[in-house]
Formats: structure tokens, sequence, C-alpha cells
């Protein structure tokens, strides 16, 4: 792969053409940030591992999650992208990824959010399914009930003046779902899963392979609320305890058709250790009719304590992290190292053999830990 910066500075926009998901040769200068290596890519964004400076020697690792340029085209999408990051910078919770800057960086929009060392739930998930077994059920509940315990907050998040944001989620899924070696569960991409909702032109690609957690409600195009979330988090945790895909299909037509018909075997005819309790709280999750659901997220979160109480499955964020160092210790030695090398690399203006051949480009860069004025109304939200 060539250098990103060889020969001078060419433009950033097309830097996911020209990488391939590698470590960079040399830090790709990117407004205030260096990026480092590309993470992962998806239908609207890239990620980037990157470090972040500052005055008096400030720095830190942060993810830079910028969105594609065929995303960037769509105006309307960058309006809606824009005013969601505005809401999703409000939320501070343990368990939702924090999200500090938005910025553009020339003509490309991006976030700077909390940068978590470990793994998302797909990968959890593949690695116990490879193993021959599903997720304990002790594992199984602590997660969810992590997720449960973010979304209520969210759910529940008003702005200054007291009025409710009505926050949903959205795209409530194991890709969404992050789990940090040190045992801490924290849900992302919160917003933006709205906005991408909300696209024309880009919203296939961005649905693409996700239409098998979405609720029935959200299939049908109806108006959605919390619940919608709860019935996400349902197929997440039946997933979890099964080791199989609950809503699945040989096209995305059939997969949406499994979704709206709400088509469920019980979770124990996969995993024979699943207790009639949990089953009923699975199930109850996983509702057609929004009424029959839990109501709210936290209620969800409390029927798993109870369970977890009465049936002994305790389990902790210790014994989360044990887990997860153990699991993928060969991995785990591998990045520490290599973010360990990264202390190496210094700002532009400090000089040393890290620096790349040009200075950063200007950009305009917003930090909307207060959230900046608007230019003009955003457009009104549309269901689903």
């Amino acid at each position: 792969m060539d250098s990103p910066i060889e020969g001078g500075s060419p433009p950033l926009f097309p830097i996911h053409q020209r990488l391939e998901g590698a470590v960079l040769k040399k830090p790709i200068p990117f407004g205030n940030y260096y990026l480092l290596e590309r993470i992962n890519v998806g239908g609207m964004a890239e990620v980037f591992r990157a470090k972040e400076y500052g005055v008096e020697g400030f720095e830190r690792l942060v993810a830079v999650k910028r969105i594609l340029p065929n995303i960037a085209e769509d105006q309307d999408f960058i309006e809606m992208f824009v005013d969601e990051a505005k809401i999703a910078v409000q939320l501070n919770h343990a368990n939702i990824a924090q999200v500090f800057t938005l910025g553009n960086e020339d003509g490309a929009y991006y976030i700077a959010l909390e940068h978590i060392h470990g793994r998302d739930l797909r990968a959890i998930f593949d690695r116990r399914r490879n193993g021959g077994e599903p997720m304990p059920v002790s594992q199984a509940c602590f997660v969810t009930m992590k997720v449960c315990e973010g979304l209520d907050y969210a759910h529940n998040k008003r702005d200054q003046a007291g009025r409710d944001l009505g926050l949903v989620h959205r795209d409530v899924s194991p890709q969404n779902v992050l789990v940090s070696f040190d045992g801490e569960v924290k849900l992302i991409d919160f917003g933006i899963a709205k906005a991408a909702g909300k696209g024309q032109q880009t919203q296939a690609g961005i649905l693409k392979g996700k239409f098998g957690y979405m609720s029935p409600e959200q299939v049908r195009g109806l108006p959605i609320d919390r619940r919608s979330d709860v019935f996400s988090c349902g197929i997440v945790l039946y997933e979890l305890l099964t080791g199989e895909r609950l809503f699945v299909g040989e096209s995305d037509f059939s997969t949406l058709e499994k979704v709206r018909n709400v088509e469920i075997l019980p979770p124990s005819t996969y995993n024979r250790k699943i207790q009639p309790e949990l089953e009923r709280i699975v199930l109850k999750a996983l509702a057609k009719d929004v009424e029959d659901r839990y109501q709210n997220a936290i209620d969800l979160h409390d029927e798993l304590q109870a369970f977890v109480y009465t049936a002994g499955e305790f389990y902790s964020r210790k014994d989360l992290a044990t887990w997860m160092k153990q699991e993928w210790a060969k991995e785990l030695k591998e990045e520490s190292a290599k973010i360990a090398s990264y202390r190496d690399i210094r700002p532009p203006e400090a000089g040393g053999p890290s620096k790349p051949s040009a200075p950063p480009r200007r950009s305009n860069t917003i930090s909307i830990s207060k959230p900046a004025p608007k230019r003009k109304t955003a457009p009104p939200p549309i269901p689903g």
C-alpha cells in the first residue's frame, strides 16, 4: 500500500480509496488530529483511530468517524447529520460512547468520539458461535442490562429547557454495541442512526444488513418510539443466548417479512440452559404489539436483574474484562504495543521524525459541547 502522504500532501477526501484497513505508514494530518489507522468502514462512514493534540502537551486517542464521499454529496443528509450530532453530544452516560466534536475538513464532515479499545458484539457473537457455544446466560444478561441502562438514559434525556428530546436510537444491533477490554459496554451511533434513516439517496445502502434488527413497526414505516429500541434490544439478547440469528432470510425482502410477522422460535429451542423465566422475559421484549412489550428499556433491565439474582447468574464488569482479555490475549498484546507506539508521534509544530511532509490543512471545526447556532431550521423528523 502506497503511503497516503508520500510526495507531498494529496487530497484527504479519497482516503478510503487508498487504504486497505491497515496501519498507515505515516500519520495523516486531518484537522486537529492525526489519522493513525482505519479500524472500520461501513455504508455511511469510515472510522479511524486517531490522535488529538491540544495546548501544553495535551493529547489523547480518539475515534474519528468521517462521512464517506458518496454520503457527503447528499446535502439533506448532511444537515440532519449535523443536527443529530448536536443532540448526541449532550448524551453523557457510562454506557454510551461520548461524542466530543463535530467538524468539517476539506468538505468531509466528521465526528470525534471516545476511543474504546475492545470488540463489538458482532465479533463477540461470532467468536462464541465459532467455539460451538452461545454466550453464557450470566454474560448475555449483564451485557444486555448495560445496553438497557444506556437506552433508558437517552430515552429520558431532556434539553436545557426541560423538554423531552424524544430520542430513539433506531439501530440497536451488535455492530453498535462495543465491549472494551476493561469490561465496559458502550452503545454507539446515537442520533447518527436516526439521521441515516432519513436519507433519500443513501437509505438503502445505509440500512442494508440491519433489517434483521428492526422492529415490526419500523419495517412498516409507522411512527416509532422507545419501544422500538426495546424490541431491537430483545433481538440482541435472543441472539446472544442462542448463538443463532433471529431474523435472517435469503434476501432483504424475506428478512423484512420475518420481522413484520415476528416469526420467532422460543430461545430454549436452541439453548436448553435458558430457564422459563428468562424465556418469558425475552419473548415479552419481542412482542409484536408494542402494548404487550416492555414499555421502557429500564423495565427490561429490571426484570433481567431480578432474574439473575433469583437464578444466581451473577456477573460483573470485572468478569467481563477478564474474559475479554483472555479470549483476545494475542490480539490485545499486539494492539496494545501498537497503541503504545503512538505515544511517540508528535504534533506538527513539535517536529521530529514522525512529522509528515506537509502541515495539516485548515479545517472548520465546531466543538459541540455547546451546540452551535443553526443557520437554518432543520427539517422535521421523518418516521422510521
